[in-house]
């Protein structure tokens, strides 16, 4: 059943892309391969730029933003209980098991369970796209595992790390809670046991799988430019698992935005360095004039836009 399923999956990628306007007929497999694996590794440093101007380049929306998030944050105990009590028991459903790793090692976390209907995709797109020699499949299939590695860094080792903080007991109303399990959605700052795997203490903010599942639907909602099919098959894996998620709901919003930031950030910084960024770039000129009077001596800087 697995070998069939994930057979299934590498034949409607090669269907997919062998489908596709963008097979490049003057360029050989191994050139096209190199390229988008050149080409990706180089604008690592971009990534990271472009992450940061989704940040920088409007002030005022960011702090709109963080003052939402906050005040999030502030409600998440009457939000969380709601999620437990009313939303988790009305989404009642599996997914097959499709994953080929039974192991419970960490190293293989985006291999095991639902994560196999995230990573399988990806790995079909990319072998397909080899086949077909598609650019495009290459290019989605590598950013999105850049997502899912960024995401790691950005939210599992540095944000849980920073902010430390505890998950919501089940249910919120017990007054019996077990330790790392907590009550007070103020809870933060403590300390970790495990950085890189997971782990119950303070590992709550923010929700990995949501970072990294957002993170991966926005490339190929970019990339492809269709909202309905990554978004909503997303969302079939994500609520698949629910119950098993043990986040504040703030920690679940506040990763779905970061994700969102980090899957545009790294195909805003591919299409540049491929040539088809759709930003004008800012054209401005820097001028020095000397200047001296009764009121001021010095230089003069000016721009012009």
């Amino acid at each position: 059943m697995k070998t069939k399923t994930f057979t299934f999956i590498i034949c409607f990628m090669v269907c997919l892309n062998s489908t596709a306007q963008n097979v490049l007929k003057n360029k050989s497999h191994f050139q096209t391969a190199g390229y988008v694996l050149k080409t990706s590794f180089n604008t690592i440093t971009n990534d990271f730029t472009y992450l940061g101007k989704e940040f920088s380049n409007n002030w005022k929306k960011t702090g709109y933003y963080t003052a939402g998030l906050l005040g999030l944050m502030l409600a998440d105990k009457s939000t969380t209980r709601f999620l437990h009590n009313t939303i988790e028991p009305a989404i009642n459903y599996k997914l097959p098991n499709i994953s080929f790793i039974k192991s419970n090692d960490g190293l293989y976390t985006w291999l095991r369970s639902n994560d196999a209907y995230m990573s399988y995709p990806i790995i079909g797109l990319y072998l397909s796209s080899l086949i077909t020699n598609n650019e495009k499949g290459q290019f989605t299939a590598v950013n999105s595992i850049k997502a899912i590695a960024y995401s790691t860094i950005i939210s599992q080792l540095a944000l849980k790390t920073i902010f430390g903080r505890n998950r919501p007991n089940r249910s919120l109303n017990s007054n019996k809670i077990k330790k790392p399990w907590t009550n007070n959605n103020f809870d933060f700052f403590n300390s970790r046991k495990t950085y890189l795997y997971s782990s119950a203490e303070a590992s709550s903010f923010p929700s990995l799988h949501a970072t990294a599942f957002f993170a991966i639907a926005k490339v190929f909602q970019m990339e492809y430019d269709n909202y309905w099919i990554p978004y909503s098959f997303m969302s079939l894996v994500f609520l698949a698992e629910i119950k098993d998620h043990n986040h504040w709901v703030s920690d679940m919003v506040i990763g779905g935005v970061l994700g969102t930031l980090i899957g545009r950030s790294i195909v805003k910084s591919s299409w540049k360095a491929r040539g088809l960024s759709k930003e004008k770039e800012k054209s401005y000129t820097l001028g020095y004039i000397p200047q001296i009077s009764q009121s001021f001596t010095g230089l003069k800087i000016y721009c012009v836009f």
